[in-house]
């Protein structure tokens, strides 16, 4: 394993990091926890390769990752260092603390060395942290119940920049991948202000953890979609750790095999990955950009996002997530909406579309692809 500097913390920590949001699951008298038998395993081997640094959460797994965390830190406690989220933005200051203490029980620790604002956005931070929740994270950290004061961020880059420039936690957690770069200068400004990074999601929430015949053949010697995004992010020296979700005993030791390797990626094939990345942002644009001035559609049938999953199979080779995403449409109270196959072929979204696009002719190939696979 190789290890990084944890930003001004001064922890040294792995640079993979097991992140405990995809452990394997289970039923246990008609209720959903995280099965034990196969995910303890997974923890310890990951710890036994020389993973130093789990992140976990409240909600996590059915509120049950936190539990399984602090089983399998049995015996490793002070080498592994912890890293947790508190939820809560309201005003009351004791739910806040029951967070913490609740937080401490399910783990099993006296102590959290990585303690979050889970999912901070500059308006909470402005709103929320800064006025009040910021002294409640002071007087936690003053008696000794955590260690540092981070963050687990979803915003824009101007906000990220912003909530740097504040002065406020010692590590970010964030997303980057080869998919998805937009925090990329942040990430740089943070190296420059001594804030560690943490970077979640490096195969793109599951959409890189597939095969496809596009990207596997783009760095020589490279095979395998998860490597080449597990190596392109901790290619960026101003990463510390990048956190994996594993939920298998294989994709703990295909990860390990990586990040016990020197071998990184060369200047030149990440100009090479850019340069191939960027035809495909360029390809994928030419199909539909996202905008979403077509909708809304009389069928609730949601372009946009039909669009979105077609262009991970046609410009990706991302077909398994693109057919997972496209089945997901309408599937639960939180993905509403209609496929294609809802489509009567009014027209109506067509002279909207500033591409010109044959939406309902695209949407007919998106079906075909999409449902037939």
């Amino acid at each position: 394993m190789i290890y990084r500097t944890l930003g001004r913390t001064g922890l040294t920590v792995s640079q993979l990091g097991f992140g405990a949001m995809r452990l394997p699951m289970t039923e246990v008298e008609g209720e959903s926890r995280v099965d034990r038998e196969l995910a303890i395993p997974m923890i310890h081997r990951a710890f036994e390769g020389g993973v130093t640094y789990i992140d976990t959460a409240v909600g996590y797994c059915h509120q049950d990752s936190q539990r399984v965390v602090g089983e399998a830190l049995k015996g490793w406690r002070e080498k592994i260092v912890v890293s947790t989220k508190n939820p809560n933005y309201g005003t009351d200051e004791k739910e806040w603390w029951t967070n913490l203490e609740n937080s401490l029980e399910r783990l099993q620790v006296d102590y959290i060395d990585i303690y979050n604002h889970h999912g901070i956005r500059w308006q909470a931070y402005e709103t929320e942290v800064a006025p009040r929740m910021s002294q409640w994270m002071r007087n936690a950290k003053d008696q000794g119940l955590i260690r540092h004061i981070c963050c687990s961020f979803h915003d824009s880059n101007e906000a990220l920049m912003k909530l740097l420039d504040s002065g406020y936690p010692s590590v970010i957690t964030l997303q980057y991948n080869m998919l998805d770069r937009s925090l990329e200068e942040g990430i740089a400004y943070a190296h420059t202000h001594g804030i560690g990074i943490v970077a979640m999601g490096p195969v793109g929430g599951g959409r890189l953890g597939a095969d496809s015949e596009v990207l596997a053949s783009l760095i020589p010697g490279i095979n395998r979609v998860p490597e080449l995004a597990l190596r392109f992010v901790l290619a960026n020296p101003h990463v510390s750790v990048a956190l994996s979700g594993m939920s298998t005993m294989r994709q703990v030791e295909e990860n390990l095999a990586t990040c016990s390797d020197e071998i990184s990626l060369s200047e030149d094939d990440k100009a090479a990955i850019e340069e191939h990345l960027a035809r495909m942002r360029a390809m994928a644009e030419l199909y539909c950009s996202g905008c979403g001035y077509c909708l809304p559609c009389p069928q609730e049938v949601k372009i946009p996002d039909i669009f979105r999953a077609y262009n991970m199979g046609r410009v990706y080779g991302l077909w398994d997530h693109a057919r997972a995403s496209y089945a997901g449409i309408g599937a639960s109270q939180w993905n509403p909406g209609a496929k294609a196959d809802a489509c009567v072929e009014c027209g109506e979204c067509e002279p909207k579309c500033p591409q010109k696009l044959e939406i309902r002719r695209q949407l007919a190939e998106a079906r075909r692809a999409l449902e037939e696979g």
